[in-house]
């Protein structure tokens, strides 16, 4: 398994970096050959299920993805959101966390463990690198879209 860490700090309040990185089927507009349906009916919250399908033709796949902690920021508490990583080829778990950052602004820490199956684990370390700059990417790009 790969286990990393992102932090962000964005020019925007709580209640919007929260609403742009909750939005799950924008996360396909930022993953390159993604896109992503949700599956259960909204509003998201604790047991919302969404599928990231990856890839092309033949050598897609799916990474399906239940929300099993929900907690919108508040003044007094930090935002968070836990989901666990369901698929056959992906599993693992990734938590999206909103607080306040200095000057009015976001501070924004997306921790990720990630395990690809099909992968022997002695090549976990080679999928970290990939896996935290397509993330980051993801991540800047969900930040900056309206």
């Amino acid at each position: 398994m790969v286990t990393f860490l992102l932090e962000r700090t964005a020019p925007l309040p709580l209640d919007e970096a929260w609403r742009r990185l909750t939005q799950w089927p924008r996360h396909g507009t930022v993953v390159p050959l993604t896109s992503v349906t949700v599956i259960t009916a909204p509003p998201t919250g604790e047991g919302t299920v969404f599928v990231a399908r990856s890839g092309i033709g033949p050598l897609a796949f799916d990474d399906r993805m239940e929300v099993t902690v929900w907690r919108p920021p508040t003044d007094d508490l930090p935002g968070l959101c836990r989901l666990d990583k369901r698929g056959r080829v992906v599993t693992g778990w990734a938590e999206i966390e909103v607080r306040p950052g200095p000057g009015g602004r976001s501070r924004v820490l997306w921790r990720e463990e990630l395990r690809a199956r099909p992968l022997p684990r002695f090549l976990d370390p080679l999928l970290g690198p990939p896996a935290r700059y397509v993330f980051g990417r993801a991540l800047n790009g969900l930040l900056r879209q309206p």
